[in-house]
């Protein structure tokens, strides 16, 4: 039986390291460095594959310092909802 072809455009909610760091708008290198300083969320294992999961890097990008307050963060922010 042929699997008919996702019509739904939706991100992943498990990324890869490329696929994560493409989507806060940085490089691998500097995705690693994110990751390592505790900026960005460590990934999740399932099975062989390591994976980043989309949410927690939304609330991580949210906690991250701007030059300017806006509603998206203040929505999104862990530290702002007391997580």
């Amino acid at each position: 039986m042929s699997r008919l072809p996702d019509v739904l455009a939706y991100p992943p909610r498990g990324m890869s390291r490329e696929e994560a760091a493409r989507y806060i708008g940085v490089g691998t290198t500097k995705f690693d460095e994110m990751v390592s300083d505790r900026r960005m969320p460590r990934p999740k294992r399932v099975d062989g594959r390591v994976l980043w999961d989309r949410i927690a890097i939304d609330a991580a990008f949210s906690d991250l310092p701007s030059e300017a307050e806006n509603k998206i963060d203040a929505i999104l922010s862990r530290r702002r909802l007391g997580a």
